[in-house]
């Protein structure tokens, strides 16, 4: 019997190279794909994947609050997160909204199939460096050798205000915003208000500034998986 992975990816080339992947092994096969988490909330329930990849970026509904969705409606289903994203900054999100695994998409080709049996498996799929950070974290502790370091300024933000502040990156309007976070104008403002608090920063145009250049030197597509 072979284990079903549902494809949650807005970017054809990436699903494509997914499913040749999966579909290339003995104990694996894609049951699934969808381009929104609106989309894949509404076909897992028929389709009865075991593990769901899905990735962070999305239109609409982002993948943490998909996870969350997911997991309102199917308890217990394993996700593996596969993002261009940095691991430091999201892969904690994701692993708290019920992620079992976080992988870079740089490293999708070598290592997307490891992680899916190791999460089928109902072990985590996570880097030696995320490891590291959670024990650190679960210790109450930091290394020696970790001690000079800055932690991310983002890393403060709520999950919702760093969406907010990816989208104030993707150059989209308030008006744009609210419609894709299904949230109201006023509850953007909110957010722009406290990220600003939050992040020293004194204007809306500095904030947005900072978001370009973010979305610009941390958001990097990775090659295209074969």
């Amino acid at each position: 019997m072979k284990h079903r992975i549902f494809i949650l990816e807005d970017h054809p080339v990436m699903r494509r190279g997914y499913r040749v992947l999966i579909n290339g092994e003995m104990d694996l096969e894609v049951c699934g794909e969808a381009e929104t988490a609106t989309e894949a909330l509404e076909a897992i329930s028929s389709a009865a994947p075991d593990v769901v990849i899905a990735d962070i970026s999305l239109d609409g509904m982002n993948g943490i609050e998909f996870i969350k969705c997911l997991h309102a409606r199917h308890p217990g289903m394993d996700v593996l997160v596969v993002s261009m994203h940095d691991e430091s900054l999201y892969a904690e999100r994701a692993l708290h909204a019920g992620a079992a695994g976080y992988l870079m998409k740089t490293e999708a080709e070598s290592r997307v199939i490891p992680a899916i049996r190791r999460v089928i498996g109902g072990r985590y799929a996570v880097s030696e460096r995320i490891e590291d950070q959670i024990m650190v974290q679960f210790a109450g502790r930091i290394p020696v050798k970790e001690a000079a370091r800055l932690p991310n300024p983002l890393s403060q933000l709520s999950d919702r205000e760093l969406e907010v502040f990816e989208l104030h990156g993707r150059g989209m309007s308030t008006r744009e915003m609210a419609e894709a976070l299904g949230i109201s104008a006023k509850t953007v403002a909110t957010h722009r208000g406290r990220m600003k608090n939050k992040l020293a920063i004194e204007s809306t145009p500095e904030l947005i500034r900072r978001a370009v250049l973010w979305m610009q030197n941390e958001v990097r597509e990775p090659a295209d998986v074969p």
